[in-house]
């Protein structure tokens, strides 16, 4: 009898654990969404929605939002949250072309932006165009994609974002936009092509705020007319001062090129725009990126004055052919912030400053200090500028084991706390630099075809080791 109530028991508990799958499993739905669909339908793939918005209304946790091939002239508004064991995910069906357009929408004002998650947890956005909103107001901004919020668990990938534009010349715009007015945190920007955008006085992709924990990897951007990647701090908009400022992620095989704020109206001739930059983040990697043909390379700093960027760990980078450096820290004039505590090492730096500007390969600005700059690898631009420190703020930084390519009937400049020096033995004297440090040719295999391996019997090996 006993034997018996136990198998009973046994079977019950298999029943009730298949009658609760068989439940869950019924809460996971798709829904999709064509041009020619009615938004009076049952959102099936024989009967999809006809609007994004429709869908949105639908698409509860655990839900997969499917888009067929075509445009659509709307905004998506997300207006669930998902879980972490039910995400949401919009998605383009299988490899549809869809686009979401703003073509139709002129002079936009106000914040505008084609895809918008605000307060939303447990999200993809997945293998969307995103293009073409414009506006000529300078009240406006304009954006593909925009999180804000206390978002969190947002993953944005394989999407392609252009054709953002502000026509006007103090406007703003972004191809895609995080804004931690409340935390954020796992945010991941991931695969996306971000490109052709005019921006007025704002970025590409930007993090601003309070954000804690973070990937930016595997992007394309290029062409744009400012910042590529930015990551902020300090610029208000937190609603908790203490931890206004992106902190803890990755930032990592980015390809960045053609950044330039030369032309923008918003900053006439200046060549200003990095492809990276860390204004005011802390705790962050910015590794094994390319970034070429830009105002600069990467830049780390804080633009407000007494605020930092802190542990930034710059690593693997190849920078080269930029336009005024390399890779730049520190403030531009002493009424802005600095950089500390900071780790630079195994960057090829080539051919930078190209614009003559005077930058060089690495850049030294106000108000740095205990950073680490060892192992890199720096070959001189037009100006033959490898260092440029021209501020004397400039404290408790160390040098070690860099090479600088010696090239044969051309001399180099090296500028240490405003003094300029031509000998390489001088300029280490006062700089303090280690004598591991040296002055030779690293013998890269083709570096004209943006080949930087070394050759088999480089020197450059044996020193950066």
């Amino acid at each position: 009898m006993k034997k018996m109530t136990l198998i009973a028991l046994a079977a019950a508990a298999i029943m009730i654990g298949l009658f609760l799958y068989d439940v869950i499993a019924k809460k996971d739905k798709a829904i999709y969404v064509a041009v020619n669909g009615d938004d009076r339908g049952a959102g099936t793939k024989t009967k999809p929605f006809r609007t994004l918005n429709k869908a949105a209304a639908e698409a509860k946790a655990g839900t997969t939002v499917y888009i067929r091939k075509g445009t659509y002239h709307e905004q998506l508004v997300v207006k669930h949250s998902g879980t972490k064991l039910k995400p949401i995910t919009f998605t383009a069906y299988k490899k549809d072309k869809v686009i979401i357009s703003g073509k139709n929408q002129r002079d936009v004002e106000g914040d505008r932006s084609l895809i918008t998650i605000n307060d939303k947890n447990y999200l993809t956005i997945r293998g969307l165009k995103v293009q073409d909103l414009t506006t000529g107001l300078s009240a406006a901004t304009v954006m593909g994609i925009y999180v804000s919020g206390s978002s969190s668990h947002i993953t944005l990938e394989h999407n392609h974002v252009h054709r953002i534009k502000t026509l006007a010349d103090d406007g703003n715009g972004h191809g895609i936009a995080l804004y931690g007015t409340g935390k954020m945190k796992d945010m991941n920007i991931l695969n996306n092509t971000v490109e052709d955008l005019k921006l007025g006085y704002s970025e590409s992709i930007v993090l601003n705020g309070n954000i804690d924990g973070f990937k930016v990897e595997n992007n394309l951007v290029r062409r744009n007319d400012n910042i590529g990647i930015d990551l902020i701090g300090y610029e208000g908009t937190s609603n908790d001062k203490k931890v206004d400022f992106v902190r803890n992620g990755v930032v990592k095989k980015n390809r960045v090129y053609e950044i330039s704020s030369f032309g923008n109206p918003a900053y006439g001739e200046e060549y200003s725009a990095a492809g990276i930059y860390v204004d005011g983040g802390k705790n962050i990697a910015i590794e094994k990126n390319t970034v070429h043909q830009s105002d600069i390379g990467i830049e780390s700093t804080s633009e407000h004055p007494k605020k930092y960027a802190e542990n930034i760990i710059i690593t693997n980078n190849i920078i080269y052919h930029n336009f005024f450096t390399g890779i730049s820290i520190g403030g531009y004039d002493e009424k802005r912030g600095g950089t500390k505590n900071s780790f630079i090492s195994q960057n090829i730096m080539y051919r930078n400053d190209t614009k003559g500007i005077e930058g060089g390969q690495l850049l030294l600005q106000h108000d740095i200090s205990n950073n680490v700059i060892e192992k890199n690898i720096l070959t001189a631009g037009p100006s033959r500028i490898f260092i440029a420190n021209y501020f004397s703020t400039n404290k408790a930084n160390k040098l070690l084991k860099n090479v600088f390519h010696e090239e044969k009937g051309k001399k180099g400049i090296w500028v240490w706390k405003e003094e300029e020096y031509t000998s390489f033995s001088k300029f280490k004297k006062a700089s303090k630099s280690d004598e591991k440090s040296s002055y030779v040719d690293p013998e890269y295999q083709n570096p004209n075809k943006a080949d930087f391996r070394l050759k088999r019997d480089s020197p450059a090996k044996t020193i950066a080791n």
